[in-house]
């Protein structure tokens, strides 16, 4: 039996943690993207963090756009500058790059900050007020009847 790897899954999309749990036994194929590297947490019950490791790019060579349900990261790095002396080894790597993340519904970036080298992008998700649970009283004897007697008056 063919197994799958679903953790490139869980690395770019926020807010399907049921469905993943559910498929994570199955699978599903890495499209190779390993820079930059970042961690996704769970920050409360709906809030979450994408945190981006990337050294060396400014405020002014990063770039974060969500459209519809997926955000865009991208880094374009304007000007290199040149090293004062010979570089005998160069292990920053500031190429550029773009990272796409799937967001489930009625999830919301709400701000991004740059701190140490890491970007951090911080995301809610706020259901509607009509998505959200609610209880139904039960009503019985004249209560009852008096709710059967709306609910027809309605339709």
């Amino acid at each position: 039996m063919r197994q799958f790897d679903f953790s490139p899954l869980y690395r770019s999309t926020v807010g399907f943690d049921r469905l993943f749990s559910m498929l994570d036994s199955m699978g599903s194929v890495d499209n190779g993207q390993s820079y930059p590297p970042y961690n996704i947490e769970r920050t409360g019950e709906n809030a979450y963090r994408i945190t981006m490791a990337v050294a060396g790019f400014s405020e002014a060579d990063l770039s974060i756009e969500t459209k519809e349900t997926t955000l865009t990261v991208r880094g374009d790095r304007k000007e290199e500058t040149a090293p004062k002396g010979e570089v005998l080894y160069r292990g920053i790597a500031a190429r550029t790059f773009e990272r796409r993340f799937q967001l489930a519904d009625h999830v919301e970036v709400r701000g991004a900050s740059l701190e140490n080298g890491l970007l951090h992008i911080d995301l809610k998700r706020e259901l509607p007020e009509a998505m959200k649970p609610r209880k139904i009283a039960i009503a019985h004897g004249a209560d009852a009847k008096e709710i059967e007697a709306t609910a027809e008056a309605v339709s």
